[in-house]
């Protein structure tokens, strides 16, 4: 087997080549989750430098309001990686629920506490998305209003009554949208924030979660 380089984030990840160039089931995610690991400690270390520099962003602006809807979106991801670990016993999807699980909450804290730093309340009378600038911001919306990606109530419950491989299919489908919706959002927080600290989070929120939809969609597949 001759390993593969792969580029996430300016960084380059082995990936091993096996038989159309997708690794096992079994060994694709630790090396998603290895890959992630190294990304984003390198970007906590920069964002513990430019915190220090950066000067509190507008209430209405970009920074805050992608620190507030993002960490909605993250929370509901940890709620359903929370639910498929205790709804099957296979080990590659605890995996994955496990390390998204711990990365989201994570960074959401991060988030809730440059609001605090910034001297902003958690919440806003602001509509989702609203942040989003050159009246764009209704492209970042469904037609219910919500944010790109978010599963509805009705989805999460039936996540609740699922188990086995319909939880694990269930999941990943959800998964692959709510990593999707989130793309889009850190894409938009990448072009429009003033903050260092938050354009270097979006900017690794978009590649880890561009890499982790490829092999979510073979776990898709595998259970299809």
């Amino acid at each position: 087997m001759t390993p593969q380089k792969e580029s996430v984030g300016g960084a380059a990840v082995a990936v091993g080549q096996h038989e159309g160039g997708i690794p096992p089931a079994s060994t694709r995610w630790p090396l998603v989750a290895a890959s992630l690991v190294s990304l984003l400690v390198g970007v906590l270390g920069t964002l513990w430098v430019v915190q220090v520099r950066s000067s509190a962003p507008a209430d209405f602006g970009a920074d805050a309001g992608f620190a507030r809807d993002m960490q909605a979106h993250h929370l509901q991801a940890v709620e359903m990686s929370l639910l498929v670990r205790d709804r099957t016993s296979d080990e590659e999807i605890r995996a994955v629920a496990y390390d998204i699980f711990t990365s989201q909450q994570q960074q959401a804290g991060q988030m809730y506490g440059w609001l605090v730093q910034w001297g902003l309340p958690q919440t806003s009378s602001s509509s989702p998305m609203a942040w989003v600038g050159g009246g764009h911001a209704a492209a970042h919306v469904g037609p219910d209003g919500v944010m790109p990606g978010m599963a509805s109530a009705q989805q999460v419950d039936d996540l609740e009554a699922a188990d086995g491989i319909e939880a694990e299919r269930l999941f990943l489908t959800l998964m692959i949208a709510h990593h999707q919706g989130g793309v889009a959002m850190a894409d938009a927080a990448v072009a429009q924030a003033r903050t260092d600290e938050v354009v270097a989070l979006a900017s690794a929120i978009s590649a880890s979660q561009s890499l982790e939809t490829r092999f979510l969609k073979d776990m898709l597949a595998d259970r299809s």
